[in-house]
């Protein structure tokens, strides 16, 4: 008996090569896609990182204008720039500062041999309780772009006292941020993220009538003592948004 070859039928195996074909450019082309749309989102984030801008808001090189406020009616409360003697480790911590800052402090902005001065703050608490003290520039620092984050150097006594950032927004009212309790020795940064409920800008557009640093307080901690206390600060500085500020048109107020 003679065994048949089977029949091969040809349509059928071109269609099916066709279809694998097609499958594979399809996947392909999809794979190409993909790479290209996360190329586009690493490149968009990659300019968004660029727009954020580290602001120096005061190094209170020249700060004989600011001054301090105290809801104690007794006592002095006042202000002082001083110099901070010896070299720039002894003023801020290496292990603290980000490669950023570090680079930033040894291009001379705070070279010791020209420039180290801090602002003191002095004040007196009557009595246990819940007073204040404010130190203010002599006018509010308008933000441009987004603030996304505030920062400031601080040299603490160990006081259970809390440091405070107030900000207003662009319609005039008024927010406190805590930035932290001073209970430490020596110098520490504090950090304030701007939360994303405070009103910086309309929407719509963009105005002149941005966010305000207002001033840095401390409230008293009404279990610590009583009588004269001491902070000194340094490096005000503000992290900006400005990825939605720069457009065609954008210099053009709507203010007219």
């Amino acid at each position: 008996m003679v065994r048949q070859t089977p029949k091969i039928n040809t349509a059928q195996a071109d269609a099916n090569t066709g279809k694998k074909i097609l499958l594979v450019t399809t996947l392909a082309v999809a794979f190409i896609g993909a790479a290209l749309i996360a190329q586009d989102a690493s490149n968009t984030n990659a300019n968004k990182k660029a727009d954020v801008q580290d602001v120096l808001l005061n190094d209170f090189e020249s700060s004989e204008d600011w001054r301090a406020f105290s809801t104690t009616p007794l006592g002095i409360t006042k202000v002082r720039k001083t110099v901070q003697l010896g070299p720039i480790q002894d003023v801020f911590n290496p292990k603290e500062l980000s490669a950023e800052e570090q680079a930033r402090f040894k291009d001379g902005l705070k070279d010791p041999k020209t420039a180290n001065n801090v602002l003191g703050v002095k004040t007196f608490f009557k009595e246990k309780g819940f007073d204040r003290v404010e130190i203010k520039p002599p006018h509010e620092y308008l933000i441009k772009g987004l603030g996304r984050q505030f920062s400031v150097w601080v040299l603490g006594r160990n006081f259970r006292h809390t440091l405070f950032i107030k900000l207003r927004d662009y319609k005039g009212n008024l927010h406190k941020i805590k930035m932290g309790k001073l209970d430490y020795f020596g110098w520490r940064k504090h950090t304030a993220t701007v939360p994303g409920w405070l009103p910086q800008s309309t929407r719509h557009a963009l105005l002149d009538k941005n966010l305000h640093f207002v001033s840095l307080y401390v409230e008293c901690d009404p279990h610590e003592t009583w009588g004269d206390f001491y902070f000194y600060v340094d490096d005000l500085r503000v992290k900006t948004d400005m990825s939605d500020s720069d457009y065609p048109g954008s210099k053009i107020k709507d203010n007219w």
